[in-house]
């Protein structure tokens, strides 16, 4: 056993001429192919050293370093022997110990002469080896398992010299500790960092690449390392992070985030060299880097490395909005699993991460998100997160499998992402909950709703049993149906639980203040608050009672019954909230049934609510006055909102309420009464009109067979219209627009009414008849536009989509013209050249880079558009020249700041090509699929597998009608020969030609000569050798010509 330090070592050998000689050597050409003899890449020599022959150390030590160039299998048996060797150099043993047989043999194999070798001697054959690795390439294995292999070998040998030292302060009673210790192994590891040290700065990538390799693992293998040298070490890599090769600075980041976390908060004033123009810390310079660096794969490896501390949180949470995939998936799939217990975060941030994740782009990321979510936070909050650290490696769903389900978990992990807030149709709970559901098997047979369930539901359990029930009713075609009749409570029941709920709700609303009220006790805040919060809470807890109920199976007759006359009961209370008032809504339709006559009854029970509310809440006197002036009017038409303003309605008015007096001699009343009345009606009237609006949402058969709809036209929808009160002029046009679409004549009526809304209108009312002007004619068809006088065949109309596809300055109105454009295109209702380039000049114009729903939408519309139908290909041919000409206008006009926003016109040449591409579209698939299968079964002789792609892609091109190609060349050709086309439009023009597919099959045969005559004029050469090909006859002509 070694016993005391040599005392021939104990100097440092210098490391200044051992860089500079090192340096220089050369690595073979075939590094893997020499590596197993003893005269590898790190185990031979090479130059003068070489003429010496090698002593039996260099021999011992090149043969370990080339073995465990092989396989990782057996580096812990090397790291061993050169331990050994290691000890035999740098210890002496005790005095008068007996050396056993091993540890002679070993010695004398080193031994050949007299002379002992020392630690020195040593340290310059393992340097000796490392500086072979430095000219190994990236692509070649065995340099990172030389690599690996240090720093194995230097984590071992520091343990066992850490081990000696602290046995020999104990045996003399030493109280002192020293974190970093001179012994052989941190010498050894001191002279290999200085002298990698000196190579960060060479002009060959590989070599730097190999040098901050080994500092970063090295770095991050031992435990301790020289202040001096760790300065040194934090500079050179700090260098290497504007390194120009992104996998030298991979590497950097690697060694430098282990030494961030060393970095102490504020410790601004330690020394830097002066070539270091940037003075932040190394934190802030790391930050700078994961935020902007523009190679993935460093952003990734920062990211993976990074110290979790508050300061540097957030800069790696928002790597979750990375444009690389791999980033995304690896913080959902890596930093969050070892990130601990996720309550620490904000709630916001929680619910940032999940629904970044949940609604990534990417299918991994969305998958690692919803694991995260069912495995890892599930586990927090039930306490048993031991093991799940395993994640990473895709064991974490063994150790969450190996736990009992925890019901109180599942509700505390919903309550910790806000499902009142986030638990809407399109919040993102429901996507989180959708994917529990489905990845825990277990938490599904775990859960009960017994009748305590349900009396003492609160948010989180009200929303754990809907989602419960909608994922099982739509599972796999409904596989889980048993399960979920088995758990959910019959119509009965839950009926009865349900009207408890609602009632429990009026209670709270009746409870809370009025914010006059609330403005007045200023004292009772707090409570004020919580009445509040309580009231929000049991509103979401009856919208997911009502979500259930919308799902159960009504064949029991009673319960049917029961919950119809609930349903019919909770309609008329003027306090349900607008979300559940809908869900009602709804419910009520699918309890009246589909046929005509149970739409009626449907709209007659809906109508009586509606009369309820308003009497409740209008006081009964206006009830009778607005009855009273809407039977005076039962003569008007109901097929105009437009015509004579009349004050009689069911509608409360509130211009004439103030004037109405009993005999004469009632006092005006005060303003403040009569500004208070106004609001009370203004609140009766929007509730009214919803209810009016949740109907005609759920109602599809003509409006003129169903008298209930006329009457609720007429007294309720035309005049909220013709308000004053821009909310319920706003309400009443969508209640207007859905009404059209059950009724082409009144649709055909209020068209220049919703035209002049669009034109006249602020944004909102704009978006809002954008909206109905778009549903009206997918209802009703371009007919109604086309066949309309007073239209001028439709060019109003498609001036209000036009209009509103430039208005820049406001992006609800451009996103919800360009969406419903789209739609009408889609659909075939909209067949105009002059909209389809306006939609290609906006979707490339600079303008709408920041509207990101008008390019997404866009993004979607066109390959669909053009790749469906002929005739839109043929369309998009027709207008591709002149919006490329649009576009370069807009191009010569941009500023330098602009010109990022906008892409490079040849890109946009290249997509008019892909658009207009016949082999693209659609219809051609199975004529290309049945030209194949006859090729298939008549193969020519002599054709070879590796021959049939390039035949399948000729009789693809052949079978498929490329006049699309043929005539967009002759559009380009005729502007390239127009005067008015400049010298770079030409060139951007002839670049389409080459990317233009023309074949022989052609229905136009004179069109293809026509091409080439044109083609030959406009000298483009590469083009007319191209058609001269398809056209032998030319080509014998020209042939012939002197």
């Amino acid at each position: 056993m070694p016993g005391r330090v040599s005392t021939r070592s104990t100097v440092r050998p210098s490391t200044a001429t051992t860089a500079s000689r090192k340096s220089s050597t050369q690595a073979p050409d075939n590094t893997q192919a020499s590596s197993v003899e003893d005269t590898g890449p790190v185990g031979g020599g090479s130059g003068a050293e070489d003429a010496t022959p090698p002593s039996q150390l260099r021999l011992r030590v090149c043969r370990i370093f080339a073995d465990c160039q092989h396989t990782t299998a057996s580096h812990r048996k090397l790291v061993n022997n050169l331990r050994r060797i290691q000890e035999e150099c740098c210890y002496e043993p005790s005095s008068g110990a007996r050396r056993s047989n091993k540890t002679k043999a070993t010695a004398d194999s080193l031994n050949t002469t007299d002379d002992h070798f020392d630690e020195q001697q040593f340290n310059d054959e393992v340097e000796r080896c490392i500086t072979r690795v430095m000219g190994v390439k990236k692509s070649e294995a065995v340099g990172d398992r030389i690599v690996r292999f240090l720093g194995l070998f230097l984590r071992h040998a520091s343990d066992k010299d850490a081990a000696m030292v602290g046995a020999a302060q104990n045996a003399m009673s030493d109280e002192t500790e020293d974190a970093y210790s001179d012994t052989p192994s941190t010498r050894l590891t001191s002279r290999i960092l200085s002298t990698l040290l000196s190579l960060l700065s060479s002009k060959e990538k590989q070599v730097r690449y190999r040098a901050t390799q080994i500092i970063s693992h090295v770095v991050n293998s031992v435990d301790s390392i020289d202040d001096d040298l760790f300065q040194s070490i934090r500079l050179g890599l700090l260098k290497r992070l504007r390194d120009k090769e992104a996998m030298v600075r991979v590497q950097a980041v690697l060694g430098l985030g282990r030494l961030a976390g060393n970095e102490i908060d504020g410790d601004q004033d330690e020394e830097r060299d002066d070539d270091d123009e940037d003075q932040g810390g190394l934190l802030e310079r790391l930050l700078r880097v994961l935020q902007h660096d523009p190679s993935a794969d460093v952003r990734r490896s920062l990211l993976l490395n990074m110290p979790l501390t508050p300061a540097t949180l957030p800069f790696l949470l928002e790597r979750s909005r990375d444009q690389d995939g791999a980033i995304r998936r690896a913080l959902y799939s890596r930093l969050l699993p070892a990130f601990g217990d996720f309550r620490h975060l904000s709630l916001s941030m929680r619910e940032k991460l999940l629904r970044w994740g949940l609604r990534d782009r990417d299918e991994h990321v969305r998958k690692a998100a919803a694991k995260l979510f069912r495995e890892i936070w599930i586990e927090d909050c039930a306490g048993t997160r031991g093991g799940v650290e395993k994640s990473a490696e895709g064991t974490a769903a063994e150790a969450a499998g190996g736990k009992s389900p925890s019901v109180d978990a599942l509700l505390e992990l919903l309550e910790r992402i806000d499902v009142v807030n986030s638990g809407a149709e399109d919040g993102v709970a429901l996507e989180a909950m959708r994917g529990f559901w489905e990845g825990r098997a277990d938490y599904r047979e775990a859960v009960t709703f017994e009748d305590s369930f349900w009396e003492d539901l609160c948010a989180e359990s009200a929303f754990m049993a809907r989602t419960f029930n909608d994922h099982c009713r739509l599972y796999r075609n409904g596989r889980l149906d048993g399960l979920v009749d088995e758990k959910i409570p019959e119509v009965s029941r839950l009926a009865y639980h349900l009207h408890r709920h609602i009632n429990t709700l009026m209670q709270r609303k009746r409870n809370a203040p009025s914010p006059s009220a609330q403005g007045e006790e200023s004292g009772s805040a707090e409570v004020n608050e919580d009445d509040e919060d309580a009231a929000v809470e049991q509103e979401f807890i009856v919208e997911q009672l009502l979500h259930i109920a919308k799902t159960l199976d009504y064949s029991d007759e009673a319960g049917r019954r029961k919950m119809f006359a609930l349903m019919r009961e909770a309609l008329a209370m003027p306090d349900l909230p607008e979300e559940a008032t809908t869900l009602v809504v709804e419910l009520l339709g699918i309890l009246c049934g589909d046929s005509e006559s149970s739409e009626r009854e449907f709209c007659a029970i809906v109508l009586e609510a509606v009369a309820e509310v308003h009497d409740s809440l209008a006081g009964y006197e206006d009830g009778v006055a607005a009855a009273d002036d809407a039977g005076d009017d039962n003569d008007d038409s109901f097929h105009s909102a437009g015509s004579e303003v009349t004050q009689s309605s069911m509608l409360s008015q509130t211009g004439n309420r103030g004037s109405k007096k009993k005999g004469g001699k009632q006092q005006q009343p005060s303003e403040a009464e009569d500004e208070a009345k106004a609001i009370q009606q203004i609140i009766v009237n929007m509730k009214c009109l919803h209810i009016a609006q949740c109907m005609l949402q759920n109602v599809q058969g003509l409006l003129q067979h169903n008298t209930h709809l006329v009457g609720m036209l007429n007294n309720l929808v035309v005049p909220a219209v013709r308000s004053h009160e821009a909310p319920l002029r706003e309400r009443g046009l969508v209640c207007l627009g859905l009404c059209c679409l059950l009724d082409k004549t009144l649709a055909e009526e209020n068209l220049t009414l919703f035209l002049h809304c669009f034109n006249k209108g602020h944004d909102a009312l704009q978006v809002y008849a954008l909206h109905i002007l778009s549903d009206i004619l997918m209802a009703h068809g371009n007919s109604i536009v086309l066949e309309n006088a007073g239209l001028e065949h439709g060019k109003p109309v498609f001036k209000v989509f036009s209009k509103g596809l430039k208005a820049a300055d406001r992006a609800d109105v451009q996103s919800a013209a360009c969406t419903a454009l789209c739609k009408l295109m889609l659909g075939g209702v909209f067949q105009d050249d002059d909209l389809l380039k306006s939609v290609v000049v906006a979707y490339f114009d600079p303008d709408t880079a920041g509207n990101l729903a008008l390019r997404q939408a866009l993004t979607y519309f066109l390959p669909v558009y053009c790749h469906s139908r002929r005739d839109n290909q043929e369309r998009m041919r027709r207008v591709a020249v002149a919006a490329l000409r649009s576009l370069m206008v807009v191009h010569e006009n941009l500023d330098d700041d602009d010109d990022d926003d906008m892409v490079g016109l040849n890109v946009i040449a290249a997509h008019l090509v892909d658009w207009t591409d016949p082999l693209k579209l659609v219809v051609a698939t199975d004529s290309v699929a049945s030209a194949t299968a006859t090729a298939t079964a008549t193969k020519m002789p002599g054709v070879t597998p590796a021959d049939e792609p390039s035949i399948n892609a000729a009789r693809r091109k052949d079978a498929v009608n490329t006049d699309v190609h043929l005539d967009l060349a002759e559009d380009v050709l005729e502007r390239i020969c127009s005067t008015a086309c400049n010298r770079e439009e030409e060139k951007l023009l002839a670049s389409m030609l080459g990317k233009l597919s023309i074949s022989a099959n052609t229905t136009q045969p004179e069109k293809l000569d026509h091409v080439l005559d044109m083609a030959t004029r406009a000298g483009v050469g590469t083009f007319v050798t191209k058609l001269r090909k398809l056209c032998p006859q030319s080509s014998e002509g020209d042939a012939d010509a002197p």
